[in-house]
């Protein structure tokens, strides 16, 4: 019996409704518009095994629509995911399922990455493409040679990230990237031309894209596209004309169908409509056959590449899976423990993110995955050094010149980070941290080891004013669950901090650097990372037993050791903490935090931030040291002393509890 693409579709259609009429909540549109389109991917071209859900060389493909869920959980299950059987598909949104309201981070069942935000989907799609270049150019053809898809909405070419990633994935002539834009012309407000009045058709071919426009509702057209879209050396969109919410009458082509109600009568209204004779989540074996011929292909396809691999030579082979598995080269760690020990020996003042990025640069020899980039501020955050770009004409560059493009720079390191076989590294300003705030969420929910270097981070960048100094960021990245927030005081403390992020391998890490040079604090090495307990007695009371105790980051480390060396001249034993991470900090036992922390004493913090999350450690009779308001222009020295940012000031916090 020949099964059609259309009744393969329909599949899709009314395992989504029922999902979403049992779940009563859900976003019926995207799947009932989008099934056509889908189908045609997955039936025809798309490479994957889902007995091998993880194969290195299947494509990518990245639901970025994500609010249509239950288009990509119909569509695994159908295929033949393990872990998208179909009492997932029952269990829709209910908690402990492999099918919540939007896609998260499984790649076991066939989801590459988390959506939702919309707009980083394809931004994610963007880095996987560009991880498929940069693995190819090193592995050939033989071993890396797959295509990245995205489903795409309207929302995500909305979103100011659209147009960041096409500009810039048309500019890097990505050849092995294709868009499928389900142009259905609707958005929960209404009709699209309500808000957007430009054609998208001709916005891709003015970026370099190749552009293709047919019926969304033909999979067999679909699919001729994706054909050609393949024979390019551009990245491909092609725009797929559809009806939001295709074959419920009620809300067909209206705006109901993106994210309301649908009911049991609209089911049945539907099952009318398009001839569909099965009950609620039946699927014939007929159906099921079809839609598992994508998996057998795919077999076929991984099997012949298992061949091609085994005859890689051995050295090749371990590099390979040693990248793949995310592991770093041995003797890495060296490079680290010699940088600390040359900062030690040299004693001179150098800023935060110069020392960054001599940090990075050396370690770029010792990792050959590491791949940087910076949006626009190559010089200012001082860390491109030797690596030349990544461009259309050179594969094996590893600098990425993103442009003024910030947002598309975080999503396109977690897009490598997921594709796996690079290590994404981005710098920026602290200050521009809040573009990527969705970026930094989704790292964090997926355990991605992106990480981020932000620079400039505190009225210590002097005259560019407080439009450029943060004074509320840090507190802002600390509320992240699962992410790492390093400020090191030095670079020795940088060489730690660096390390760290290195060896945290299953979350993000944002390294916040300073603009102005800063003195070494430590005057002896030592091969143990200190920073790895998140704080340390960096140095310790002396004359008695410990009064006062303060705690520091970053650049105020130095303002805080001068501060106990006037204590200390007033008879006042003061130890001084340095504390580069809090939330490694938390990770330590009681004793030792209650240590280092100096129950008992007199505490204040000193950071050039504002003072939301330290009442935590220094009590709340505790001293802070910090800003209050926004900063100012002028040379750092003065802002300092301008907003009381100074040992004495430290001083006189600790005499006054002291006194009290």
């Amino acid at each position: 019996m020949t099964v059609h693409m259309k009744d393969m579709a329909n599949a899709i259609r009314f395992l989504s409704m029922d999902a979403i009429v049992r779940a009563q909540d859900g976003h019926p549109g995207t799947p009932m518009g989008g099934a056509d389109i889908a189908t045609a991917l997955f039936a025809r071209h798309l490479k994957f095994d889902p007995k091998a859900p993880g194969w290195p060389d299947r494509d990518r493909f990245v639901h970025s629509a994500g609010h249509g869920s239950m288009l990509i959980y119909a569509l695994l299950h159908l295929c033949g995911y393990e872990e998208m059987g179909l009492d997932e598909v029952r269990n829709f949104r209910v908690l402990g399922s492999n099918t919540p309201g939007h896609p998260e981070y499984h790649p076991e069942a066939g989801i590459e990455v988390t959506t939702g935000p919309l707009g980083q989907g394809i931004a994610n799609a963007v880095g996987m493409a560009v991880a498929e270049r940069v693995l190819n150019h090193r592995f050939g053809d033989a071993i890396v040679d797959h295509y990245t898809y995205a489903y795409v909405g309207d929302g995500c070419l909305m979103e100011g990230i659209g147009a960041e990633v096409i500009a810039l994935a048309g500019h890097l002539r990505l050849g092995k990237l294709v868009f499928l834009w389900d142009d259905n012309r609707m958005t929960d407000d209404g009709t699209t031309d309500q808000a957007v009045s430009e054609d998208n058709v001709t916005r891709f071919l003015n970026a370099g894209w190749h552009v293709q426009s047919v019926d969304g509702h033909d999979p067999e057209a679909v699919a001729a596209a994706i054909a050609k879209a393949k024979k390019t050396d551009r990245p491909s969109m092609i725009a797929c004309r559809t009806f939001i919410g295709f074959g419920i009458p009620r809300i067909q082509n209206d705006r109901a169908a993106h994210g309301g109600k649908i009911t049991k009568e609209d089911t049945d209204a539907a099952r009318a409509n398009l001839n569909w004779p099965h009950a609620p989540f039946e699927v014939s074996a007929d159906l099921y056959a079809a839609w598992g011929e994508g998996g057998r292909r795919g077999a076929e396809s991984r099997l012949a590449w298992e061949e091609r691999y085994s005859r890689l030579s051995n050295e090749d082979r371990a590099e390979f899976e040693r990248l793949m598995a995310g592991t770093l080269p041995e003797g890495w760690e060296r490079t680290v423990l010699d940088f600390k020990r040359a900062k030690i020996e040299d004693a001179k003042p150098q800023a935060g993110i110069r020392a960054s990025g001599e940090m990075l640069s050396a370690l770029s020899d010792a990792i050959p995955e590491l791949i940087s980039g910076a949006p626009d501020l190559e010089a200012a955050t001082q860390h491109k050094r030797q690596l030349r770009p990544f461009t259309r004409d050179d594969r094996g560059g590893r600098y990425i010149h993103y442009g003024v493009r910030e947002h598309a720079m975080g999503a396109m390191m977690n897009g490598m980070a997921a594709h796996k076989g690079v290590l994404a590294v981005g710098t920026t300003f602290l200050v521009f941290s809040d573009y990527l705030r969705h970026t930094l969420r989704m790292a964090a929910m997926m355990g991605l080891p992106s990480i981020f270097v932000f620079s400039h981070d505190s009225i210590g960048i002097g005259k560019n004013g407080p439009t450029h100094q943060p004074v509320e960021y840090l507190a802002s990245l600390r509320a992240y669950p699962n992410m790492w927030t390093l400020r090191p005081a030095d670079a020795v403390e940088m060489a730690e901090c660096w390390q760290l992020a290195l060896r945290h391998r299953d979350g993000p890490t944002s390294i916040i650097c300073s603009r102005q040079p800063l003195e070494v604090a430590r005057a002896t090495h030592v091969d143990d990372n200190l920073c790895a307990r998140g704080a340390y007695v960096l140095a310790d009371a002396e004359g008695g037993a410990r009064r006062a105790t303060l705690l520091a980051t970053g650049s105020e480390v130095g303002v805080a050791l001068g501060a106990r060396d006037l204590l200390q001249e007033q008879g006042v034993p003061t130890a001084v903490v340095s504390m580069p991470s809090w939330e490694l900090f938390e990770q330590q036992d009681r004793t030792y935090r209650e240590a280092t922390l100096g129950r008992g004493t007199v505490r204040v913090a000193v950071e050039a931030a504002v003072r939301l999350g330290w009442d935590r450690y220094v009590g709340e009779d505790g001293g802070f040291v910090g800003m209050s308001t926004f900063g100012a222009s002028g040379d750092y020295p003065d802002l300092f002393a301008h907003f009381g940012i100074t040992p004495e000031a430290v001083a006189a916090e600790v005499q006054s509890r002291l006194d009290s």
